[in-house]
């Protein structure tokens, strides 16, 4: 268990991204993709980033959400939000389609506060995929979930293009405090 900390409660803010802020993001998403080519295959393009092709798609399709993550009004990170079929039960679900947290900032209660925060604004059946590669991010999802539904859940392992999945499926509306 670690330490307790001396530093005072961060203030989190989930604001909505507008347009304007795309290069903002994009620029987030290079720091994310660096994170998670370690798990993943990954590779730099002739311009050296990795690029994300559906980040457009944020501000031009239905039920796409892009959100920064500031903590005492500093940038800290992202999460894209958006409506999907589910990979378990092929029903519509919420889908944490990309969730990064910059390093100065994880293991301090950041990330699972940006996680709930979203979860009580889009109420329904969610949705969160991770590679089983990832060992720290399913531990992080199992324990945000876990606290967020108030019960603790195991994730569904699924196989897919040869890579194999955790997906966390749960329901917003059951545990969310507001």
């Amino acid at each position: 268990m670690p330490a307790p900390s001396n530093r005072p409660t961060p203030h989190v803010e989930v604001v909505p991204a507008g347009l304007e802020q795309q290069s903002v993001l994009a620029n987030l998403l290079e720091l994310y993709a660096h994170d998670f080519s370690e798990f993943h295959p990954l590779h730099l393009g002739d311009d050296g980033r990795f690029g994300y092709q559906r980040l457009p798609a944020y501000w031009s399709q239905p039920d796409h959400y892009p959100f920064l993550v500031k903590v005492d009004s500093n940038l800290a990170g992202l999460t894209l939000i958006k409506r999907s079929h589910s990979i378990i039960h092929g029903r519509e679900v919420w889908d944490v389609a990309e969730f990064f947290i910059v390093r100065a900032y994880r293991r301090r209660g950041i990330g699972a506060a940006v996680a709930h925060e979203v979860w009580k604004k889009f109420r329904g059946r969610w949705e969160v995929r991770v590679m089983e590669s990832n060992r720290t991010g399913t531990e992080f999802w199992l324990r945000t979930v876990s606290t967020f539904i108030e019960v603790p859940i195991e994730p569904v392992v699924i196989a897919r293009d040869g890579k194999r999945w955790h997906v966390f499926a749960f329901e917003s509306r059951d545990a969310a405090k507001d």
